[in-house]
C-alpha cells in the first residue's frame, strides 16, 4: 500500500513524495480515507505513530481544492512545540499548494501573529491561551473553520485546558468536522468527545502497549543515588540521543546543570524557559549538537526527535499512560529503543502497574562497580515523599562508539544549528 491509493490532489502528492514517505502507517492508512470522507474521528494513538500526517495530508487536499478568503482549518495543540512541530509538518506536506499556515502560542511577541493572521492564512495552529487572546481581541477570524483538530487531547486535559477548548468551540461555525487525537480517554475526554464529534469513526493503533521494538529495565537505587546512577549509566551506554524524564521543572533544570558540568552535551527543557532557549534546545538534540535531553512530561509532548535511541526516567511517571507517553519517544519508525527506569523503594506500586501494562514483570539490572550503599553526605536533608500510587484509569544508535570515549569532547559551548522534524 502507498500514497497513492489515498488519490490526494497532485500537489499534495508532491508533498508527499518530497517529504521520502513511501508506505503509510496503520493510523494514516486507517484515518485517511474517512477523514476525507468528511467524517468526524477519534484517533487513539501513541505519540509517533504518525498521527500529524494522518490529518494534515486530507485537510491539505481538502483546502486546495476548495480555495477561501478566510482560515478552513484549526488545529488545537497544547504546547507550543507541538504546535511547531505541526505547522512544520503541514508546511513540508504542503510546500506545493501555496496554502499559508500560522501558527498562535504564547511566550513570543503578539503583533507578529497579529500581522500574519491580517495577511490571511488558509491553517490555523493554536495553543489555547493565545488563542483565547486572539478571539478576544478580535484579532483572528473563525468563521470559515470547516475542519477542527484537537490534538494530544488528554494532555490539554493534563494541562488545565478543557474549559478553554469550550470557550473556542463558541466561536468556532456548528457544521464543521471535528477530528479529536489522543493517546488516552480519561473520563473527561470522553465527554468532551460525546459533546463534540457526530457519528464518529474510531482509529484504534498502539493505544494500550507499549511498542514491541522498545525493551525495558528498572534500576533499583536509593533516592540520593540517583543522580551518580544516572552518570554511570550514562557513561556505560552507546548511545545517539537519550530523552531524560523528571516529574518536577526544577530538577530538570538542576539535572541538566549537573550533566553539563560532569561534561555531557546537555540541555534541559521546562516551563520556565524562554520560547527561543527551548527552541535552541530543541534544535540541538535534533541536530546532535546535545547527547542529552532532560525534560518534563509537559515540555516533552512537543518533542518528536525519531532517532531517540534511549529513555530515562529519572523520575518514575505517575501514571502506566505516562510511562507509555514517555518510552514513546523511542523505538519509532520500526527502529529499537531502550527505556531504562530509576527505581526507589517509594515506587513500588507504580512499578507493578508498569508491569501490568506492559504484560510482564521489567527486567531489574544493577550497574557494576557502582556503590549502591553510598551514604548521603553529612548535613544533607534527606527529602521524603509519600509512595506514588497508579492512577486509575534497538539496536544501538548509529554510533557505536561509547559515551566515555567521546568524554573530552564534551562540553556546554557548542554552535546550535537549525533542525527540522515533522511526522
Amino acid at each position: 500500500m502507498n500514497f497513492e491509493v489515498f488519490n490526494l490532489h497532485p500537489a499534495v502528492t508532491a508533498g508527499v513524495r518530497a517529504a521520502g514517505f513511501a508506505v503509510p502507517t496503520p493510523i494514516q492508512s486507517r484515518a485517511i480515507p474517512p477523514i476525507m470522507a468528511r467524517n468526524d474521528i477519534m484517533g487513539l494513538a501513541q505519540t509517533g505513530t504518525g498521527k500529524t500526517a494522518a490529518f494534515a495530508l486530507p485537510i491539505l487536499d481538502h483546502l486546495v481544492r476548495q480555495p477561501r478568503s478566510c482560515a478552513g482549518a484549526l488545529i488545537v495543540a497544547p504546547t507550543r512545540e507541538l504546535a511547531e512541530q505541526i505547522a512544520q509538518a503541514i508546511g513540508t506536506l504542503g510546500r506545493k499548494t501555496g496554502l499559508k499556515t500560522a501558527t498562535i502560542y504564547g511566550g513570543v511577541g503578539f503583533n507578529p501573529q497579529f500581522q500574519k493572521l491580517k495577511r490571511g492564512v488558509d491553517i490555523i495552529v493554536a495553543c489555547p491561551g493565545r488563542l483565547l487572546d486572539h478571539l478576544g481581541r478580535g484579532t483572528v477570524d473563525l468563521s470559515g473553520v470547516e475542519i477542527l483538530v484537537l490534538d494530544e487531547a488528554d494532555q490539554m486535559f493534563d494541562m488545565g485546558f478543557l474549559p478553554d477548548i469550550r470557550r473556542i468551540l463558541k466561536h468556532l461555525p456548528k457544521k464543521r468536522q471535528n477530528l479529536l487525537f489522543s493517546a488516552t480517554m480519561p473520563h473527561q475526554i470522553r465527554k468532551l468527545a460525546k459533546d463534540m464529534l457526530r457519528d464518529p469513526t474510531i482509529v484504534q493503533v498502539g493505544n494500550t502497549a507499549p511498542a514491541e521494538t522498545v525493551s525495558h529495565a528498572l534500576y533499583p537505587v536509593a533516592a540520593h543515588l540517583k543522580t551518580p546512577l544516572l552518570m554511570k549509566l550514562l557513561d556505560q551506554t552507546q548511545a545517539d540521543s537519550v530523552l531524560v524524564f523528571t516529574r518536577t521543572k526544577h530538577r530538570a533544570k538542576r539535572l541538566g546543570e549537573k550533566l553539563v558540568r560532569k561534561g555531557f552535551r546537555s540541555a534541559s527543557i521546562q516551563g520556565n524557559l524562554s520560547q527561543r532557549r527551548r527552541q535552541a534546545a530543541l534544535d540541538g538534540f535534533r541536530n546532535g549538537t546535545y547527547e542529552v535531553l532532560v525534560a518534563t512530561d509537559i515540555a516533552a509532548r512537543g518533542i518528536d526527535v525519531r532517532k531517540v535511541s534511549h529513555v530515562i526516567n529519572y523520575d518514575i511517571p505517575s501514571t502506566p499512560e505516562a510511562y507509555i507517553h514517555r518510552i514513546g519517544r523511542t523505538g519509532r519508525a520500526a527502529n529499537t529503543g531502550e527505556a531504562f527506569t530509576l527505581m526507589t523503594s517509594e515506587d513500588n506500586n507504580m512499578v507493578k502497574a508498569i508491569d501490568r501494562i506492559i504484560g510482564t514483570p521489567v527486567e531489574r539490572r544493577t550497574i557494576e562497580g557502582f556503590d549502591y550503599k553510598a551514604l548521603l553526605p553529612a548535613g544533607t536533608p534527606r527529602k521524603t515523599r509519600p509512595p506514588r500510587r497508579p492512577a486509575a484509569g534497538r539496536k544501538r544508535g548509529r554510533s557505536q562508539k561509547s559515551w566515555a570515549g567521546n568524554r573530552k569532547q564534551r562540553g556546554p559551548n557548542f554552535q546550535l544549528k537549525p533542525g527540522s522534524v515533522f511526522g
